[in-house]
């Protein structure tokens, strides 16, 4: 359930503006300010059901936009490409540490990748 949530969120980082002002402010409220399905449709003098729907419409439409554009799965990819660059700077620091210029070139790269996060 948590990770669904966490996925949710990404997705509406990336493609929130994307939606809908309505299903962007259900959205926004339901998983990012944690109010119930019952405080929304109050909030907004709906039933309860229209803003489940609408919200669900929304995460659809979410999974849609990354269907298509693969933006999410696009980061998780770099961060998980970047992460085996600083673990490759780490084993060659250990190996030929006491080598100062290929030290310094690492150190380099290392910030370079760190400016891709």
């Amino acid at each position: 359930m948590l990770e669904e949530i966490g996925e949710i969120s990404l997705l509406y980082d990336f493609y929130g503006a994307l939606l809908p002002e309505k299903q962007r402010e259900f959205l926004h409220l339901y998983h990012e300010e944690n109010y119930s399905l019952a405080e929304i449709a109050e909030l907004y003098g709906l039933s309860r059901q229209a803003v489940y729907d609408a919200v669900r419409k929304a995460q659809s439409k979410l999974g849609v936009y990354e269907d298509k554009l693969g933006l999410v799965a696009r980061l998780m990819q770099n961060e998980a490409l970047i992460g085996e660059i600083d673990e490759a700077i780490d084993r060659l620091v250990k190996e030929y540490g006491d080598n100062a210029e290929l030290a310094e070139s690492l150190a380099l790269i290392s910030a370079k990748a760190e400016c891709l996060r």
